[in-house]
């Protein structure tokens, strides 16, 4: 994966924003625009907008509405990413739905907040996924894979190409990270550095091919769900 760069003021983050209300955006734009090392360097009301003028501003993270008039932020973050691999999508909604943080998860989005967060939080929220890490709740997470796996589990997971290349190491760090513990907590349940859980998070990413922590949990949780479950 490759290094994640080193914002500050004179190399600040630059950030896109895609929301269909002019006030949120006003806010969020005066809000970070107002930090020495944030620039919003964009913003858009529809879909067509942030895909047309998006890639051309450059940005490091764009913070996306879910719900707007003419499609969707996660089809737009789906988008954007495969034109600029390095963007780090944060989406942004009224809405504490399940179903669609599941999605925004495997779209690539790399944190999902309500907008009821506070000024401070959101402030953070950017600078957390710019660095390149995940901007979800653990116990949000929990959730979603608890609602994933089901009521029962079946044994067939070890046996599904997806995860059979795993070490038995690396099967105990997913099923972890799908309860939602973060890295310290693993490395305390399991007595490893948090330096090594990182090293092993990122080997099993590669092996499974996907980009983040919480797309490998989603992905363990659908093969533990029973086959009369899956839709």
């Amino acid at each position: 994966m490759p290094e994640t760069p080193a914002f500050s003021a004179r190399r600040p983050i630059r950030v896109y924003l895609l929301d269909d209300h002019e006030v949120v955006r006003r806010g969020v734009h005066d809000l970070l625009d107002a930090e020495p090392d944030l620039q919003v360097v964009g913003e858009a009301s529809t879909c067509e907008h942030a895909l047309a003028r998006g890639p051309a501003l450059r940005p490091d993270v764009a913070i996306l509405d879910i719900r707007l008039p003419d499609g969707d932020g996660i089809t737009v973050c789906r988008e954007l990413r495969s034109a600029m691999p390095g963007l780090v999508c944060l989406m942004l909604t009224s809405f504490d739905d399940d179903d669609a943080l599941l999605d925004a998860i495997m779209a690539g989005a790399a944190g999902y907040v309500l907008k009821q967060i506070k000024g401070s939080d959101l402030i953070e929220a950017v600078r957390t996924v710019a660095s390149g890490q995940s901007m979800l709740d653990p116990a949000t997470t929990a959730r979603l894979m608890s609602s994933l796996r089901g009521p029962a589990q079946d044994e067939t997971a070890a046996e599904d190409p997806r995860l059979a290349g795993l070490s038995e190491r690396e099967r105990q760090i997913l099923d972890l990270i799908g309860d939602g513990l973060t890295n310290r907590q693993i490395g305390k349940r399991l007595y490893l550095s948090e330096k090594t859980v990182k090293n092993h998070i990122s080997r099993l990413l590669a092996k499974l091919g996907v980009e983040r922590r919480i797309q490998a949990a989603v992905l363990v949780a659908q093969v533990h769900q029973p086959p009369e479950e899956n839709r």
